[in-house]
Protein backbone atom coordinates (compact mmCIF):
# COMPACT_ATOMS: atom_id res chain seq x y z
CA UNK A 1 0.00 0.00 0.00
CA UNK A 2 2.83 2.40 0.85
CA UNK A 3 4.50 1.80 -2.53
CA UNK A 4 1.20 2.26 -4.40
CA UNK A 5 0.51 5.57 -2.65
CA UNK A 6 4.02 6.90 -3.19
CA UNK A 7 4.19 5.96 -6.89
CA UNK A 8 0.65 7.14 -7.62
CA UNK A 9 1.18 10.40 -5.74
CA UNK A 10 4.44 11.08 -7.56
CA UNK A 11 2.88 10.39 -10.97
CA UNK A 12 -0.12 12.62 -10.21
CA UNK A 13 2.28 15.34 -9.06
CA UNK A 14 4.13 15.16 -12.37
CA UNK A 15 0.85 15.22 -14.30
CA UNK A 16 -0.27 18.26 -12.31
CA UNK A 17 2.91 20.24 -12.98
CA UNK A 18 2.93 19.30 -16.68
CA UNK A 19 -0.77 20.07 -17.04
CA UNK A 20 -0.49 23.37 -15.22
CA UNK A 21 2.48 24.45 -17.33
CA UNK A 22 0.76 23.37 -20.54
CA UNK A 23 -2.36 25.31 -19.59
CA UNK A 24 -0.39 28.42 -18.63
CA UNK A 25 1.71 28.42 -21.78
CA UNK A 26 0.55 26.12 -24.58
CA UNK A 27 -3.19 26.52 -24.05
CA UNK A 28 -3.32 30.03 -22.59
CA UNK A 29 -4.84 31.71 -25.63
CA UNK A 30 -7.41 28.95 -26.15
CA UNK A 31 -8.43 28.77 -22.49
CA UNK A 32 -8.68 32.56 -22.21
CA UNK A 33 -10.73 32.79 -25.41
CA UNK A 34 -13.21 30.18 -24.20
CA UNK A 35 -13.29 31.41 -20.61
CA UNK A 36 -12.08 28.03 -19.35
CA UNK A 37 -8.75 29.03 -17.78
CA UNK A 38 -10.18 28.81 -14.25
CA UNK A 39 -11.44 25.27 -14.85
CA UNK A 40 -8.04 24.18 -16.17
CA UNK A 41 -6.26 25.80 -13.21
CA UNK A 42 -8.64 24.15 -10.73
CA UNK A 43 -8.05 20.76 -12.36
CA UNK A 44 -4.26 21.14 -12.05
CA UNK A 45 -4.46 22.47 -8.49
CA UNK A 46 -6.70 19.68 -7.19
CA UNK A 47 -4.55 17.11 -8.94
CA UNK A 48 -1.54 18.45 -7.03
CA UNK A 49 -3.40 18.60 -3.72
CA UNK A 50 -4.31 14.96 -4.00
CA UNK A 51 -0.90 13.93 -5.30
CA UNK A 52 0.45 15.34 -2.05
CA UNK A 53 -2.35 13.65 -0.10
CA UNK A 54 -1.36 10.28 -1.59
CA UNK A 55 2.29 10.87 -0.71
CA UNK A 56 1.31 11.76 2.86
CA UNK A 57 -0.97 8.73 3.03
CA UNK A 58 1.92 6.55 1.89
CA UNK A 59 4.09 7.92 4.68
CA UNK A 60 1.28 7.45 7.18
CA UNK A 61 0.79 3.84 6.10
CA UNK A 62 4.53 3.26 6.51
CA UNK A 63 4.51 4.55 10.10
CA UNK A 64 1.35 2.93 11.40
CA UNK A 65 -0.03 -0.53 11.73
CA UNK A 66 -2.72 -1.55 9.30
CA UNK A 67 -6.19 -0.05 9.62
CA UNK A 68 -7.75 -2.88 7.62
CA UNK A 69 -9.53 -1.55 4.57
CA UNK A 70 -9.49 2.19 5.40
CA UNK A 71 -6.03 3.12 4.06
CA UNK A 72 -6.57 1.35 0.73
CA UNK A 73 -10.07 2.85 0.50
CA UNK A 74 -8.63 6.33 1.07
CA UNK A 75 -5.93 5.79 -1.54
CA UNK A 76 -8.38 4.54 -4.16
CA UNK A 77 -10.81 7.38 -3.41
CA UNK A 78 -7.99 9.91 -3.85
CA UNK A 79 -6.84 8.33 -7.11
CA UNK A 80 -10.22 7.73 -8.74
CA UNK A 81 -11.64 10.99 -7.38
CA UNK A 82 -8.70 12.94 -8.80
CA UNK A 83 -9.00 11.25 -12.19
CA UNK A 84 -12.71 12.02 -12.36
CA UNK A 85 -12.60 15.52 -10.83
CA UNK A 86 -9.48 16.87 -12.53
CA UNK A 87 -9.91 14.80 -15.67
CA UNK A 88 -13.47 15.94 -16.31
CA UNK A 89 -12.64 19.58 -15.51
CA UNK A 90 -9.70 19.49 -17.94
CA UNK A 91 -11.81 17.79 -20.60
CA UNK A 92 -14.55 20.37 -20.07
CA UNK A 93 -12.00 23.18 -20.41
CA UNK A 94 -10.74 21.74 -23.71
CA UNK A 95 -13.99 20.56 -25.25
CA UNK A 96 -16.70 22.79 -23.81
CA UNK A 97 -18.93 19.70 -23.44
CA UNK A 98 -21.17 20.82 -20.56
CA UNK A 99 -22.24 17.32 -19.44
CA UNK A 100 -18.69 16.82 -18.13
CA UNK A 101 -19.44 19.48 -15.52
CA UNK A 102 -22.17 17.20 -14.15
CA UNK A 103 -19.65 14.37 -13.62
CA UNK A 104 -17.10 16.51 -11.73
CA UNK A 105 -19.02 16.34 -8.39
CA UNK A 106 -18.72 12.53 -8.41
CA UNK A 107 -14.96 12.99 -8.25
CA UNK A 108 -15.37 15.60 -5.54
CA UNK A 109 -17.43 13.22 -3.41
CA UNK A 110 -14.75 10.54 -3.81
CA UNK A 111 -12.10 13.05 -2.71
CA UNK A 112 -14.15 13.89 0.38
CA UNK A 113 -14.46 10.18 1.18
CA UNK A 114 -10.71 9.83 0.73
CA UNK A 115 -10.11 12.47 3.40
CA UNK A 116 -12.69 10.89 5.73
CA UNK A 117 -11.18 7.40 5.30
CA UNK A 118 -7.75 8.89 6.00
CA UNK A 119 -9.02 10.45 9.22
CA UNK A 120 -10.74 7.24 10.30
CA UNK A 121 -7.70 5.12 9.47
CA UNK A 122 -5.38 7.43 11.38
CA UNK A 123 -7.70 7.40 14.39
CA UNK A 124 -8.06 3.61 14.31
CA UNK A 125 -4.36 2.78 14.26
CA UNK A 126 -1.60 3.00 16.77
CA UNK A 127 1.96 3.99 16.00
CA UNK A 128 4.52 1.25 15.64
CA UNK A 129 6.98 1.13 18.54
Amino acid sequence: MMRFCMITGAVLGAVSVAGGAFGAHGLKATLDATGQAANWETAARYCMYHALALLALGLLVGQRSSASWMFPAAAWCFLVGTLIFSGCLAALALSGVKILGAIVPIGGVLLIFGWLFTALAAAATSQNP
